[in-house]
This record gives C-alpha cells, structure tokens and sequence, in this order.
C-alpha cells in the first residue's frame, strides 16, 4: 500500500500536530517556484500523469481544504494546467443538495472518487462535515440524522468513517494527498479587502465569508483535530504555507510529483502474444 513521501510539510500521524505552530509563511526563500521550474514541473507532471493513464492500475485524488480565499481554485488551476484535462476531473463542493442529503454523509465524493487511470480533485470535500459543520452543528438538524445525534461522539464517528475509506482506498490502489492550504487571518483580511477594492475581483468577493471569519478560532480547533485523526502514511495530509501563493503552488505540485514518481509508475509490457501480433501488423502494413 501506498506509503507519503517524507516532505517538511507533513502532518504527523501521531497526532501531535499543532496549527498554531505550523507555518503560513515560506520556509524558504521561494527562488525555485518561478518560470522554467514552473514549466519544468508542469511537464513533468503531464508526463507521470500519460504514464498512470497507460498503466491504468492506480488512481490519484488530490484533496484541497482551506479557509475562503487562501487559494484553492488559483493553486488547482496552476498545477494542472499543463497536465491533459481528459486524464483529470474537478469537483468543487459546496452546500449538499436535497438528493445528497438523503445519503450518508460520505456518499456525494463518493459518486466522484476518480477511476484508475485518472487523477480526481476534490476542491473542498468529504471534510466540509468535520469543519464547516463541527463549528455550526446546527446544520445537522437539516441531515435527517437518526434521533438522538450524540454531540459527545459524532465528529469522532465521522472521522473514523472518513479514515475507514480513505483505508480502503488506499488497499484498493487510490493514491490520496491531501492539502491543507494554510493562511494567516492577516492575509486573508489582505485578500479580502482586494476583493473588495479591485473591480476585476468583485466577482469572488462574498459577504458571508467576512462573518466566517469570527468562528476562526473554532475552524482552527476543527483543523487541527481532523488533521491529527486522518493524517496516516496511506492518505497524508500536508499543512502548506498560503500566505505566498507561487510558493504554495510550487510546493503544492513538488508533492504531487514526488508522490506520483514514488508509486513506481510504468508503461505496461507487452505480452509474447501482443509482440507477435504487433510484428505481423507492422510487416503487413509495410507491404502496402
């Protein structure tokens, strides 16, 4: 089974991580993020991703959890972008349909694990019900729970549940990476008020999201807890630093090669028979 890389940015699995502690910042002076590195890392990861396609015995989920505007969508966008849209797929997450609401909890990513062959991305995810709703439990009264919901055990329920998949995933040849985009409140103050001031921005700006930002206290516990019970060598999770975003990028797609190279990705062999098969095709079509 599918063991992380050993990176900086690593969460323990000992449960011993602590957020105040991990970085936002660089850990480094970021020289190496910039032009023919990014180009280089971008070919290199189309090509690993070529050679899963061809393989076609593994798949890779890439999960991406944060506060609003650390940077999901902009860091998906840029280490993707060079890699052949038809060998991934995106599914960002947000609040659960009537339809998902009649599943368990797990059941909407479920319905979109990405097949072998193929890398999925899960812009927010199965996550969402051990944060967003740990700090509003209120939303549960609209989950059509079995009476009576234990406020004592549930989030460690949910956790386990999410761990037992992720488990069986891994058994199953899924390769799952998982990023904890990790902003300052500081500079998400900073993008914020760009949002507000740039006009080309006032799109992304949402009212909602400033009012979210008096729980960040309570998200930062809900992290902290759910990285420390799901953080295991077979589905890691990596706290990167957000608060530079071509940083973050870059080490965002330094894990996802490193990973992807260490599961020892091949081209398949051909058999005896295809050989043969092969060479009678080829003398056949050099007669032409």
């Amino acid at each position: 089974m599918f063991e992380a890389p050993e990176s900086p940015y690593l969460v323990p699995y000992d449960g011993t991580f602590m957020i105040d502690t991990a970085s936002t910042a660089p850990l480094t002076d970021g020289t190496k993020h910039k032009g023919k590195h990014r180009r280089r890392r971008s070919e290199e990861l189309n090509k690993l991703q070529r050679v899963l396609a061809a393989g076609d015995r593994h798949a890779v989920l890439l999960v991406f959890q944060a506060m609003d505007a650390a940077g999901k969508d902009s860091t998906i966008r840029s280490v993707m972008q060079g890699v052949d849209p038809s060998g991934c797929q995106v599914f960002s997450f947000k609040k659960p349909s009537s339809l998902e609401l009649d599943h368990d909890f797990l059941w909407r990513t479920t319905c979109r694990l990405p097949e072998r062959g193929r890398i999925g991305i899960f812009n927010r995810s199965q996550y969402e019900e051990v944060l967003v709703v740990r700090v509003h439990p209120e939303i549960l009264g609209y989950q059509k729970l079995p009476d009576p919901v234990d406020m004592d055990t549930i989030w460690d329920e949910r956790l386990a549940s999410i761990r037992q998949q992720e488990e069986h995933l891994a058994r199953n040849g899924t390769v799952i990476i998982k990023f904890f985009l990790n902003v300052s409140r500081d500079e998400q103050k900073r993008r914020f008020l760009s949002r507000l001031d740039e006009r080309d921005k006032n799109w992304k700006f949402e009212p909602k999201d400033v009012v979210e930002r008096r729980f960040w206290d309570d998200y930062m516990a809900a992290y902290e807890a759910a990285l420390n019970a799901t953080s295991r060598p077979w589905a890691p999770w990596y706290a990167i630093p957000a608060d530079d975003k071509p940083y973050m990028r870059a080490r965002v797609a330094d894990i996802i090669i490193d990973t992807m190279k260490s599961i020892g990705l091949r081209y398949p062999e051909p058999t005896a028979a295809e050989r043969e098969e092969f060479a009678a095709v080829r003398e056949d079509l050099c007669k032409e």
